[in-house]
């Protein structure tokens, strides 16, 4: 299978993933999140992303940056700017849930803060051009993305918004992701003649991949609340170790 249709499979398959969590809350079912294994993978996942937009991401960028003759260093400011951007929003959005006549603003930062998200996810998997590192990716960002669609799409359906409205802003987060994916692979195709978009892309994906390693979800991150459960713990060093392992063939 060349990279190109994988590329397309994988996209595929992360969307119908996005999909089929939220199938439950908009045709009215109930479904449990918070599972043992749920919180297993979540754990792996942030490990992953963690070793993602350190070792990889943030890696490939500073390097193509450098090649390129640039002094300043603009993947560490641009990584830095993404989590303190989702950092504030996070927070904005958390102070909206306190106020009960917040519940559409809540919903809209959710849907714009998970939207960037999901570009800057598809845009690293996108230029990843080594097929052991994009696989992790890909199944970091499906451990990642199920939990994040189901949790988006309950804001959404509590929200005063109507289920049409609420399902169309859905829609556009998914949407997003083959958005990010197709912007990741133009500019790895055009890397010659703009040496510095992809690079620039990868920066900004080490960011959010950064923050979803560790900030995300901030009193209930893993590596925030739940750093002191070993086994929760242990499978995020696992998960940010196969990342170390990883980046000595890529």
């Amino acid at each position: 299978m060349s990279p190109e249709i994988l590329l397309v499979v994988m996209t595929v398959v992360i969307v119908a993933v996005a999909l089929a969590a939220s199938a439950p809350v908009f045709l009215g079912h109930n479904f449990d999140v918070d599972g043992k294994l749920a919180a297993r993978g979540e754990a792996v996942a942030a490990g992953v992303f963690l070793g993602a937009g350190l070792i990889h991401m943030l890696g490939d960028a500073a390097g193509d940056f450098d090649a390129a003759g640039v002094d300043y260093p603009w993947p560490f400011m641009l990584c830095g700017a993404v989590v303190l951007l989702l950092l504030l929003m996070e927070h904005i959005g958390e102070a909206a849930e306190s106020k009960s006549d917040s519940n559409i603003i809540l919903a809209l930062l959710a849907t714009i803060m998970l939207s960037i998200h999901s570009f800057l996810a598809g845009a690293a998997l996108g230029t990843s051009s080594a097929g052991a590192a994009a696989i992790v990716i890909f199944l970091a960002i499906i451990a990642h993305k199920w939990a994040a669609s189901f949790s988006l799409a309950v804001t959404l359906a509590r929200s005063p918004l109507s289920r049409s409205v609420s399902f169309i802003a859905f829609l556009v987060f998914v949407f997003f992701l083959p958005l990010g994916v197709a912007s990741g692979a133009i500019a790895a195709h055009w890397d010659g003649a703009h040496p510095l978009v992809a690079p620039t892309l990868k920066a900004l994906a080490a960011g959010t991949f950064l923050y979803l390693g560790t900030l995300h979800g901030l009193a209930n991150g893993t590596l925030v609340a739940r750093c002191c459960d070993l086994r929760e713990f242990s499978a995020a060093v696992f998960g940010f170790a196969l990342m170390a392992i990883v980046a000595v063939w890529t």
